[in-house]
């Protein structure tokens, strides 16, 4: 979502907003809105220094969220185009947006359902995008912010126009793209791409196929690793 660098930029403009706006004892109110918990001292005079302290280690999602609630403009980075959908609140799952078109949304949400086991987190807009929320604007946020793309390849989808926008924000982006065949074969940018095929599985099946290609590509292997290890049950969590 962010680099390195760039979320420093990000919580550097933060730190200098809330020196600006609040005292200590309001900037730790502030914090706790996020879910932020500071320390029991200060450990410094300097407000600067503190909310950057405070906010090291911090997930990306959360510092986003306070930049653009405190509508921080910062060159070179869309604080709010970053921000993740409302549905992925979360950035330790593994992000995958699942494109299709809206007469099989039952299907996309099925699959999204059955992916949930392995720490993966579909995103399927006719479902996820909260009624209040403008649709243009989270589709965008989830594109941005997705770890992989996979599109389920109906009767209909290569005419689509959101489809095809999609699939060019992906390759855009340099994402694995992975193509679910059902009815049609991929087209344009993604016909190299070898097509997963539906067959007579179901969607149990297709999610645990899927998995496995994330885990043994170069471009996911990584995050699908963090992902588990973030959300593994711990031994202590385990009831026997």
């Amino acid at each position: 979502m962010l680099r390195p660098s760039q979320k420093m930029t990000v919580i550097d403009q933060i730190a200098r907003e809330m020196k600006e706006r609040y005292e200590f004892f309001e900037i730790d109110t502030y914090m706790g809105e996020f879910g932020i918990v500071t320390p029991d001292s200060y450990g410094t005079n300097n407000k600067i220094e503190y909310v950057k302290l405070t906010l090291r280690g911090v997930e990306t999602t959360t510092i986003l969220a306070m930049a653009e609630d405190l509508e921080i403009a910062i060159p070179g980075v869309n604080v709010a185009a970053l921000r993740a959908p409302h549905n992925w609140p979360d950035d330790t799952k593994f992000r995958l947006f699942i494109s299709h078109i809206s007469e099989v949304r039952d299907k996309a949400t099925r699959l999204r359902d059955c992916l949930a086991p392995y720490y993966i987190s579909g995103f399927v807009a006719h479902q996820d995008i909260r009624p209040t929320a403008e649709w243009q604007i989270e589709i965008e946020r989830a594109l941005r912010t997705m770890d992989a793309f996979l599109a389920i390849h109906t009767k209909g989808f290569s005419k689509s126009f959101w489809t095809q926008q999609e699939i060019g924000f992906a390759v855009a982006r340099g994402v694995k793209i992975i193509s679910f065949k059902m009815d049609e074969d991929p087209t344009g940018f993604i016909s190299k791409h070898q097509a997963l095929p539906r067959l007579d599985r179901n969607a149990e099946d297709i999610a645990k196929e899927v998995n496995g290609l994330l885990l043994n590509d170069d471009l996911t292997a990584a995050r699908m690793r963090e992902a588990t290890a973030a959300n593994w049950p711990r031994d202590e969590e385990i009831k026997f």
